[in-house]
């Protein structure tokens, strides 16, 4: 983008009348803004490609991901949004969630010494999220801390722009590259190194969740490897299978270790993950 400070594309102001609005992310093909509506609180997402430079090759599909994203919460029948096409890339609009993601809402387990423990029933909310996309026969693809919102009333799972699960719009549509590497299973790994792609699977989300619960609880990665070590190396060491033991305690950290299992098949389903929750939040504490 150019030095100028972005603004809202035209059709998506005649669309809201924006009261207010706030830019919250600017980066790397993506613009996201909270916007005040006489309809209500939205979240924008605004696309644009990324040009090519010395550090950083051109994507064009960042310009097709909100409308990309649009077309998937068609598909699992959302409310309340809508999406197009501006001059640049595509765009969307869907309410506002309101509330912290689970790394924030997590960091008092994070602090040195603390003898704060990860709640079950916010691993409960967040495993409840992803069930539900599941259970419309759909894989998020990008599974991470940010993408849980943990609100007053109920968890929401944001950033559909990956999912599988249904069809399309082909001139919307782009190969899965991978995802945040740091939640990325051993296979997509394999899968991006090996062919450049990969396909989101629900046995994926599963181990991403699990190393999402892990970071946020501990700040530590579920696999060890330099912070600047380039991205092809990282997925090495994630394909590898190989991963630091969980250090969350009790029932959490037994699921957490299973979640993170190197075979897609060894791990839980969603489901399965629900149950051993719910079982655990019932019980008296020791």
């Amino acid at each position: 983008m150019s030095g100028t400070p972005p603004e809202l594309p035209i059709i998506v102001v005649d669309a809201l009348m924006p009261k207010a609005q706030r830019l919250v992310v600017n980066r790397r093909g993506s613009m996201v803004w909270e916007v005040e509506s006489h309809r209500g609180q939205y979240a924008v997402k605004v696309g644009y490609p990324i040009e090519a430079t010395a550090d950083w090759p051109a994507q064009p599909w960042t310009a097709l991901a909100p409308a990309r994203e649009g077309a998937v919460l068609y598909r699992i029948s959302f409310d309340d949004f809508a999406y197009g096409e501006w001059e640049r890339g595509t765009w969307n609009f869907q309410p506002w969630r309101e509330g912290l993601d689970l790394y924030e809402l997590w960091k008092p387990c994070r602090e040195p010494d603390s003898r704060t423990e990860p709640h079950i029933s916010v691993a409960l909310g967040c495993v409840e999220a992803l069930a539900e996309l599941h259970a419309k026969g759909w894989a998020h693809g990008d599974v991470q801390p940010a993408h849980f919102i943990i609100g007053p009333e109920r968890t929401h799972l944001i950033d559909l722009a990956l999912a599988r699960g249904g069809h399309i719009p082909e001139w919307y549509d782009f190969p899965f590259r991978g995802c945040l590497v740091h939640y990325e299973a051993p296979e997509i790994a394999r899968s991006v190194l090996a062919n450049g792609a990969a396909e989101p699977t629900q046995e994926a989300d599963v181990y991403a969740l699990g190393a999402s619960l892990l970071i946020s609880a501990t700040g530590w990665r579920a696999v060890e490897y330099p912070d600047d070590a380039p991205r092809h190396e990282q997925r090495r060491a994630i394909a590898s299978g190989k991963r630091r033991p969980v250090r969350v305690s009790g029932e959490l950290g037994e699921l957490i270790d299973t979640m993170l299992s190197p075979a897609p098949g060894d791990r839980p389903t969603i489901y399965e993950v629900g149950k051993a929750l719910s079982r655990a939040r019932q019980r008296p504490p020791r």
